[in-house]
């Protein structure tokens, strides 16, 4: 299939177009300019497109069958304001939505966040899709939004939508800020790691294993046109960030210690955050 992908240079993306292009795809990737690097090397190069996402028009769309949007505006801390969380998440997406539509692209799928949930999170030992959304923070909020607001938009338009909403993803390519490339790095250099308890329950998911569920959302058959769909990516095996870090710290033979209790939870941790998948 041809497939008409937003954020190719991206954590995920970068992984979503080696696996696609393994999966006999056809890529066209957006990105903001030819300088624009993934964040790990690619086997094969997409077709680029070198614009921003409010500039789209529909003849950038043409003859792709299905449109995977997985770019994602202010993502890590520090995150941007609210008003520009809400442009570039929220309305810029739409209006890429309304040229690829106008284009005759009939297929969406979307990258959602786990942090849509927020608080409703601490009623659930397993958070199901249809949980209420109730984001604490600029970004969390944005996306919140725009998954009303695709939903809104699918039905309306009468199209194709998955939401795939992704737990926490690790691996190859993630920013250096978090925190398993900051595990990594402290274990290869030998030094100590603190960090909190490690209390935290999550459910980690591989990056290859999150990028290969878009992959295979490319031609699902039983997305109904008009009736959007939203699910949760997660391994279904939670463990505690303790144990996440033990795993890992063994993993690369680390001579430093992981010094649990070092540093304080955030003031809004969520102690179990983990999805029904």
């Amino acid at each position: 299939m041809k497939v008409f992908l937003s954020g190719g240079t991206g954590f995920i993306g970068s992984h979503f177009v080696n696996q696609a292009h393994q999966a006999g795809h056809e890529i066209m990737a957006l990105r903001r300019s030819a300088s624009s690097q993934p964040r790990v090397p690619l086997q094969r190069q997409p077709v680029w497109i070198n614009k921003a996402m409010t500039e789209l028009a529909a003849d950038d769309f043409a003859a792709c069958d299905v449109l995977v949007h997985l770019a994602a505006y202010s993502a890590n801390v520090p995150y941007d304001t609210l008003p520009n969380c809400i442009h570039w998440n929220v309305q810029a997406p739409l209006a890429m939505f309304a040229a690829a539509f106008s284009a005759g692209v009939a297929s969406y799928v979307v990258a959602g966040s786990c942090s849509e949930y927020g608080r409703s999170a601490e009623r659930y030992p397993l958070i199901p899709p249809d949980a209420p959304l109730e984001p604490t923070g600029s970004y969390s909020a944005s996306k919140a939004a725009a998954s009303v607001a695709f939903h809104a938009w699918a039905c309306e338009a009468n199209t194709r939508l998955l939401i795939l909403r992704i737990f926490h993803v690790f691996g190859e390519g993630e920013a250096d800020s978090r925190f398993w490339p900051s595990l990594r790095r402290a274990a290869l250099a030998g030094e100590d790691f603190p960090m909190t308890s490690g209390e935290q329950i999550r459910d980690f998911i591989p990056v290859e294993q999150a990028a290969g569920s878009f992959v295979k959302a490319i031609d699902r058959s039983d997305i109904v046109a008009g009736r959007p769909r939203v699910e949760n990516i997660g391994t279904g095996q939670p463990q505690s960030l303790k144990q996440f870090a033990e795993h890992w710290w063994k993993v690369w033979g680390a001579r430093g210690r992981l010094i649990f209790g070092a540093q304080p939870h955030r003031p809004d941790e969520m102690m179990r955050y983990v999805p029904k998948v």
